[in-house]
């Protein structure tokens, strides 16, 4: 396998914080207090609505090392795969397993790399289908969690995690894609020759236009049970054009949605539907 699609997890394939959604499963399995459950249920509005940042970023590392001290490691497991169904799937973008979906057809690995633990991230890339997962690793002694993190897959960190990972396979990185909502995650948007950025925050929206960045706007969850599940019809994604591309030359034949082409080995996803920025 020659190259890899790059997903960031947290509002790029699902449209909540991975680790924030099991705050009430974790209240109801006694491994926090209800003052701990209402924080978790604030700070993922905070997260919906405002995004991703350093200082959030850094509170909820802090948060879920504190908490999580003397949890053992097989029960948080447990506990997150029972609940897939029921908090993750709701809450995938159908446009998101559009592009998965047609990564994997096109003949790439599909990684998903995510700050969030190890433990969470796992399950989900396994019902997604990818070929591997990037994530933060806490700390196990006697099989319980100590409190500290072994591994933080947060900004530069990830960056780095992906080129050891392209060393290993054999991956050419001018040939993989990335994918993001959030400017923490740059230096992993810069590492490879195909920067996507999904649902952005204002300060990588700012950066995907001056580089001429597709931007792509992520809007419909999928339905445990739905047409998305089932393969019959899938969303699809509204890609912005930046300003540099809409300086080039397109017929109008180009820009009509609904196009299912499978394009040229290289070429952008079969399942997209474009649109000029100016117009969202």
């Amino acid at each position: 396998m020659s190259a890899a699609a790059f997903f960031d997890l947290d509002k790029t394939i699902i449209s909540k914080s991975s680790t924030l959604v099991y705050g009430p499963s974790f209240y109801r399995y006694g491994l926090i207090s209800v003052a701990d459950a209402a924080r978790g249920a604030l700070a993922q509005l905070v997260f919906r609505v405002g995004g991703a940042n350093h200082r959030r970023m850094e509170k909820v590392r802090e948060q879920v090392s504190r908490l999580s001290q003397g949890w053992q490691a097989e029960r948080v497991a447990e506990i997150v795969t029972r609940h897939l169904d029921e908090l993750i799937i709701p809450h995938i973008y159908a446009e998101a397993r559009a592009l998965l979906r047609d990564h994997l057809g096109a003949g790439r690995d599909v990684v998903i790399v995510s700050t969030s633990g190890q433990e969470m991230v796992g399950p989900i890339g396994a019902m997604l289908g990818a070929s591997s997962v990037i994530a933060t690793r806490m700390e196990v002694s006697g099989g319980c969690y100590t409190g500290r993190i072994s591994c933080y897959a947060y900004g530069e960190t990830k960056a780095e995690l992906i080129r050891e990972l392209a060393a290993e396979r054999g991956y050419r990185l001018t040939d993989c894609y990335a994918y993001s909502d959030s400017v923490t995650d740059l230096p992993m948007l810069e590492v490879v020759g195909h920067p996507r950025v999904v649902n952005p925050d204002r300060a990588l929206r700012r950066v995907a236009r001056e580089r001429g960045w597709p931007i792509l706007a992520f809007t419909s969850c999928a339905r445990p049970g739905g047409p998305d599940q089932s393969g019959s019809r899938i969303g699809h994604a509204r890609v912005f054009a930046s300003a540099a591309v809409r300086r080039r030359k397109v017929s109008r034949k180009a820009w009509q949605p609904g196009t299912h082409a499978r394009p040229a080995a290289g070429g952008e996803p079969s399942q997209l539907r474009y649109r000029p920025a100016g117009r969202h």
